[in-house]
């Protein structure tokens, strides 16, 4: 399956290519909550819940004194913006 040009806003993409690129990123979905994510790089680990208007990423203990970072991304914004801020990390 082929994804739209990067430029694309995320809402513009069907479910299956938001798993798809999502699957690409490294993350893997939950079997029993399928719009939870998971993403684990060797500094940070994070979270992921396709929301109905947003993506909503925990960075797992990444603030100050070990709490979690939570941000949202809407769907209105490019899919390579999003990419860059969310794997970018926190």
């Amino acid at each position: 399956m082929d994804l739209p040009v990067p430029e694309t806003p995320l809402y513009n993409h069907t479910l299956p290519q938001i798993e798809q690129w999502l699957t690409h990123q490294g993350c893997e979905q939950d079997k029993k909550e399928l719009e939870h994510w998971q993403l684990k790089r060797p500094a940070w680990e994070a979270e992921l819940w396709l929301d109905i208007e947003q993506i909503i990423v925990k960075y797992i203990q990444a603030g100050e004194n070990g709490q979690d970072i939570q941000r949202s991304f809407k769907y209105s914004l490019s899919r390579r913006d999003i990419e860059e801020a969310v794997f970018s990390g926190p």
